[in-house]
């Protein structure tokens, strides 16, 4: 069994210990067994991973990663929810991603060797499981199924760095939180044919996606619900026109207002 790894947080202002523990004997063991990457994996799979995976544990709000860092770990979200995120040279917050329990992030660094290039923040109290870049090459080269959904998600990620540059280029800020109010919508479970968003994500953490400001934000959304486009109860976003929506998204708003 591998020995408990104590390292210190390089995350100076929260003082915070960070604690590696084995897969072996831990909560980590069982979900990362059944983590969607690793489902219906072989025993060779699973072996590999439970001798080489380490289970970390976060606090809300801690840096897990931090851009230009040399480290090439793999992290696995098993519990929890994480963000990924960079800053302008004003000190801007520019959201790339939210990665929920089932995802997983930093194996750009661990393939290329190259610094991280972005920052990883704990949406909430996290269970990571981490794998070195020796052992995820490992496992990529060994499983080619693993490796082919590794593949998908690298696409994935190209195709959504296509339609935001397409959307800077293109779309008045306006148009860009439509946009982003109409990716993280959901069919509602409990009324046919409808939509909404929860938990709905700060005007900040929106704005952040939506490349603009808080306040473009805050001005959307009392928009929406004053057109009885969106209505938000509590920390639920419920969307009541979504042909109107779709339409704003697309159409031209070079005054910065709805119709």
């Amino acid at each position: 069994m591998l020995d408990t790894v104590t390292m210190t947080s390089e995350n100076a202002q929260s003082g915070v210990s960070t604690t590696l523990e084995p897969v072996h004997g831990s909560e980590g063991r069982a979900a990362l067994a059944e983590f969607p990457l690793f489902k219906g994996a072989p025993a060779a799979t699973l072996d590999l991973l439970m001798r080489h995976a380490n289970v970390r544990r976060c606090v809300a709000d801690e840096e897990i990663l931090s851009r230009d860092e040399q480290a090439g770990d793999v992290y696995f979200v098993l519990r929890g929810e994480v963000r990924i995120v960079n800053y302008s040279a004003s000190g801007r917050e520019v959201a790339y991603a939210i990665i929920p329990a089932g995802g997983y992030f930093g194996e750009l660094s661990a393939i290329d060797g190259r610094p991280r290039s972005a920052n990883v923040l704990a949406v909430e109290d996290c269970l990571l499981a981490t794998l070195t870049p020796a052992a995820f090459k490992d496992l990529l080269a060994s499983d080619p199924d693993v490796s082919a959904k590794v593949m998908q998600k690298l696409v994935r990620i190209i195709r959504s760095a296509d339609d935001r540059i397409l959307d800077l280029a293109t779309l008045s800020a306006y148009q860009r939180v439509y946009v982003e109010v109409l990716r993280m919508k959901k069919p509602d479970p409990v009324r046919p044919n409808s939509w909404l968003i929860y938990p709905l994500p700060t005007q900040a953490q929106i704005a952040a996606l939506a490349s603009t400001t808080r306040e473009t934000v805050a001005r959307v959304l009392s928009q929406l619900n004053h057109d009885h486009i969106a209505e938000r109860k509590s920390k639920t976003l419920y969307i009541r026109d979504l042909a109107k929506l779709q339409a704003l998204a697309a159409k031209s708003q070079p005054d910065g207002k709805m119709n």
